[in-house]
């Protein structure tokens, strides 16, 4: 297991980490989230011995093979191929395999009986030993790993030092996902993935039967991969047991309770106080005082979990209003070399009110579709027509140079926004990140992911009609993000975004545009009627594939193959998934309702604690005790029936992963 005692962590004046002790036992799945600063990588930075604590230990046994994925690579690998490298992730089996090789050359030469028999049996336990750490098939996990997070199969062979930083990352993830770890740590896994990579990984993830510590804003990926939390805040670690949206509820909870507590130990402390000023100096009660004052010395205050502040409310201003047709494309196509489109024959058309997802692997488009509609290039083929009144709004990585580095945050975001108040201004800068003093200071000093957070503050405090926001989420923490959520649900304009964080986009986008090779596709309906409706669409092709003499259809080749058509295994996954739709969703639902039942009864349960605790005269007291032990006994059932629910759903996945493993053998 992974043990934390007592460790604390300094950097300068800041304590990031004060006498802070957890553990993480084997097998557990654990999120671990909190602010950005709060000191969330500086604890995978101690596991790994990349730091050192000031005060304390972090240990792990020794005899565990770790991984660790940070936000950032470190380290390069000049001259290798891009298979090679993610191939060559466990140097101990590289090194049984070397020895494998030079036992084979020897027993060439040698004649001897005994000594042949003697090196065949080493042969033979070297070999068994590689099999079973999966040295055989080494080869075609990384290539089922590389295609997975989005690597063409034409550039397994490229050098690793040709591809960006962005694509090196997802090397070193497959890298170490290709390790077998009993110990996995990923540090933002998902900053520089797609969509459809961001739903290979989290499904990938589902079948690591090691112990996985995950940093990460993705709620998505918490929600689905955590069975435990651990919140990193002012110095602290807490530890809940569930995933992220059980850890807002039990931490709200957990809240309540302490204060309710708090108050009454206040209220008991009030009383004590009154008593003992009243009679400390009559001889007849003198004794009764004395006893009351050691009653009142023996109290303890209750120590009450910092719960962080969510960021203000994100308000955006009222847009003027457009035409009924925000933008409209024809037959359009755009090229950047005029060789190779990269799009071709788009026919889209943007309505007022629309709030719009592009989804698709990267280098199908997105970015460069925002683009055309920002009015920052020009189609190359085909025609763009924009509506009457359409004011845009274009958020894009390199929109943070357009800002004045000699400037403060304040003074940035005043700029063009001359009918705010200063309080509203002080809100929006709030909602992402910047609070207090930090207003005052200039963009030159700011990280590039404050930057960015500053950038999209100051376009979105400007009243445009049609926003175009490419990754807005990114430098966001989970706060911040369903503070700016929030804010676009109830924007009253017309929206396009691209985005990997695959909660965002569930919960904004009301349309879906899919870009695929040579084709862009409206979904009219949310992310989940999209991944349905793709679903049925791919397991129908499959159907209508089966040869004309009524024989099942030959299983397409394994991943990583040379015979592997990628586009025929995404196929048959889809049927898979199809097949257990009906039985997954069952389960969905019933987890869903146990949890909320079960968010229900703990409020009413709070509501009975605060009631019992506030001294009020005109409660049935004998009634709200008796409705306690109730209350906690449906708790007990409800979480019974999420528990069930959790392990058919568990059952049903597992079955799932089983049958989509198969077509990759």
């Amino acid at each position: 297991m992974i043990q934390f005692t007592q460790v604390s962590k300094a950097f300068g004046t800041q304590q990031v980490l004060n006498e802070v002790s957890f553990t993480v036992h084997d097998g557990e799945r654990a999120g671990f989230v909190g602010p950005n600063g709060a000191g969330k990588s500086t604890i995978f930075e101690l596991l790994t011995g990349n730091q050192t604590p000031d005060k304390g230990e972090a240990t792990y046994p020794g005899s565990k093979r770790l991984a660790y994925v940070r936000q950032q690579l470190h380290g390069i690998a000049n001259g290798v191929p891009l298979l090679d490298y993610v191939e060559n992730a466990m140097p101990d089996l590289e090194a049984l395999h070397d020895q494998m090789m030079v036992l084979e050359e020897k027993l060439q030469q040698i004649q001897d009986e005994s000594s042949r028999a003697r090196l065949l049996q080493q042969l033979g336990e070297m070999q068994t030993r590689y099999e079973h750490e999966g040295g055989y098939e080494l080869k075609n996990r990384a290539e089922t790993i590389l295609s997975g997070l989005g690597f063409a199969t034409q550039r397994f062979h490229d050098q690793f030092n040709a591809f960006s930083g962005g694509w090196k990352i997802r090397a070193e993830l497959a890298r170490n996902l290709v390790a077998r770890p009993d110990i996995l740590l990923l540090d933002e896994p998902t900053n520089y993935l797609d969509v459809p990579a961001v739903e290979w990984l989290q499904s990938f993830l589902r079948t690591f039967d090691g112990t996985l510590l995950l940093i990460s804003h993705d709620r998505y990926l918490l929600n689905s991969l955590t069975n435990v939390t651990f919140e990193v805040m002012g110095g602290v670690v807490t530890r809940y047991n569930g995933n992220y949206s059980q850890y807002i509820r039990l931490r709200e909870s957990r809240h309540d309770q302490l204060l309710s507590t708090q108050r009454n130990i206040d209220r008991k402390r009030e009383q004590l106080e009154r008593f003992v000023d009243r009679f400390r100096y009559k001889a007849a009660k003198a004794t009764q005082a004395q006893s009351k004052q050691k009653m009142l010395d023996k109290l303890e205050d209750v120590e009450i979990q910092q719960v962080y502040v969510k960021p203000p409310k994100i308000t955006l201003p009222k847009p003027p209003r457009s035409g009924d047709e925000v933008a409209r494309i024809e037959d359009g196509g755009f090229s950047y070399d005029g060789i190779h489109p990269v799009l071709e024959h788009v026919d889209m058309r943007i309505m007022r009110g629309d709030k719009a997802a592009f989804v698709g692997l990267n280098g199908m488009g997105k970015t460069t579709l925002l683009r055309l509609l920002a009015g920052k290039m020009d189609l190359t083929a085909g025609r763009l027509v924009m509506g009457h009144g359409v004011l845009v709004g274009y958020q894009s990585q390199d929109y943070v140079e357009t800002m004045n580095p000699g400037k403060t945050i304040f003074e940035t975001v005043r700029e063009g926004s001359a009918d705010r108040s200063d309080g509203e201004l002080r809100n929006m800068l709030g909602g992402f990140g910047f609070h207090g003093a930090e207003i005052d200071k200039q963009v030159q000093v700011l990280s590039g992911g404050e930057k960015v957070r500053l950038a999209l503050a100051r376009l979105l405090l400007r009243p445009n009609n049609f926003l175009l926001l490419d990754e807005p989420t990114t430098h966001l923490d989970i706060y911040a993000r369903e503070a700016l959520e929030e804010a676009l649900k109830e924007y009253q304009g017309t929206l396009c975004l691209v985005s990997h964080d695959i909660t965002f986009v569930r919960n904004l986008a009301t349309t879906i545009y899919a870009l695929t090779p040579g084709k862009v596709t409206r979904y009219y309906g949310d992310y989940d009627y999209y991944r349905e409706k793709l679903a049925e669409q791919v397991a129908s092709e499959v159907q209508t594939e089966i040869p004309s003499a009524g024989k099942p259809q030959q299983p397409a080749p394994a991943v990583g193959k040379p015979a592997i058509n990628r586009h025929e295994l995404k196929r048959l996954e889809a049927q898979v998934r199809a097949q257990f739709s009906p039985e997954r969703r069952k389960w969905e639902k019933a987890v869903a309702d146990a949890e909320t039942e079960s968010a229900r009864l703990e409020k009413e349960l709070g509501d009975l604690f605060q009631k019992l605790s506030s001294g009020a005269d005109n409660l049935d007291y004998e009634a709200l005790n008796k409705r306690v032990p109730v209350v906690q006994r449906k708790i007990e059932e409800a979480t019974a029936r999420w528990e069930n629910a959790s392990l058919k759903l568990e059952d049903v996945l597992k079955r799932q992963d089983s049958e989509l493993k198969k077509l990759q053998l």
